[in-house]
């Protein structure tokens, strides 16, 4: 078995990216019949019991078509207003396309903002959770009618990753109008050839990848790289290949050996564990019950129930001690409630959460995703 079949045969939960210049088939127009068919694909991986979150370009080129302008602006507020445009569109043909098929479609836009910002980290984590959960396939794009220099992505190969971060994706497939990265650029140097495999981070790729995308998209073969590189870092494999080859979704499943495959060197859940350890810096303190702490010891999530006291103050999606009734520290973690509210639920199961706050965001304190243990 190659390590291409291994590494995407196994793959639960996909983002997909689809490029600009794919979308607008090379800024003419949304290209209705290639998203029908991308949507046919995610169908077949969803029956296959596959999780896909697809992030799309193409916003702004199909506003550039529907405005009649034929470069693309340079001026930020030109650009949102494309955007604007554009995005009523998109957000149509997709969900039209996914209807054929029995499957809705939820658009996501996000900005950087939402995703250094904890909290609303984690409740983009959560809707999107919830989302898969209900069998609707989350189109992400990011919020071009708002963003500045500031706070733009800057390009959907990094918001793909970014994407697969949130979401804990096994697998990033960026499909793009070339069939993956050439040792060269092939439309300049006939002696250039595909790399079929490499390891994501590679230093020697953002070498090999060197050029812009499009007038129609931001990106280029470095900026997927890139992106790759990113993803890899939480243990998510990268595929680079044609949006264009046929059945492309259901046969690298499948573990076909198409376009470029960059490996990540970490395993998923490692490279989680490895994240929370590096980054976490703790707003509060938990004192659990000896239950509490004989369950995180099994490998499960802390339940309010099991908590004794909440010391500290701090927001939902803080980092956050666990520690035993003789005031050692047992695990840390990602909390689901702010101190206030935390305080209200401990010692109480479950199902009072609602009737307690008003409102439930989720089970669990902590869940076992987001804990790590003290070694």
């Amino acid at each position: 078995m190659t390590e291409n079949t291994t590494c995407l045969a196994g793959a639960k939960r996909l983002v997909v990216k689809v490029g600009s210049a794919l979308v607008t088939n090379n800024g003419e127009g949304l290209d209705t019949a290639a998203i029908r068919e991308w949507a046919r694909q995610i169908a077949a991986l969803r029956a296959l019991g596959r999780e896909v979150v697809l992030v799309s370009s193409g916003a702004i080129a199909c506003g550039m078509q529907r405005l009649g302008k034929h470069k693309r602006p340079r001026a930020v507020h030109e650009l949102q207003a494309c955007a604007a445009v554009g995005q009523m569109e998109l957000a149509q043909v997709y969900e039209s396309a996914f209807q054929e098929h029995g499957s809705r479609t939820a658009q996501v836009l996000l900005t950087h903002d939402d995703l250094a910002d904890r909290k609303r980290y984690l409740n983009a984590r959560s809707t999107l959770a919830t989302l898969l959960t209900l069998g609707v396939t989350p189109v992400i794009n990011e919020n071009d009618t708002v963003v500045t220099d500031e706070i733009k992505f800057g390009d959907n190969d990094t918001l793909g990753a970014l994407v697969a971060n949130l979401v804990d994706a096994d697998a990033l497939i960026i499909l793009t109008d070339q069939q993956g990265l050439y040792t060269a650029d092939p439309r300049k140097d006939p002696r250039a050839t595909l790399v079929a495999q490499a390891r994501a981070g590679d230093p020697a790729l953002e070498s090999m990848a060197g050029g812009a995308g499009t007038q129609y998209g931001k990106g280029g073969m470095i900026t997927k790289v890139i992106a790759a590189k990113r993803a890899a870092s939480r243990g998510a494999h990268t595929v680079i290949a044609s949006g264009r080859e046929p059945d492309v979704m259901p046969r690298l499943i499948r573990g076909e050996p198409i376009g470029t495959l960059l490996v990540s060197g970490t395993p998923p859940l490692s490279a989680r564990k490895q994240w929370l350890a590096d980054h976490l810096q703790l707003g509060g303190r938990l004192i659990l019950d000896a239950g509490a702490v004989s369950a995180l010891g099994e490998g499960k999530s802390l339940l309010p129930i099991g908590v004794v006291e909440v010391r500290g103050e701090f927001e939902r999606g803080a980092a956050v001690a666990c520690v035993s009734p003789d005031g050692a520290e047992v695990a840390r973690g990602l909390i689901n409630y702010g101190s206030g509210d935390a305080r209200r639920i401990a010692r109480r199961p479950s199902a009072e959460i609602e009737s307690l706050l008003g409102y439930i965001d989720e089970p669990e304190m902590i869940h076992r995703d987001n804990l790590l243990l003290a070694t």
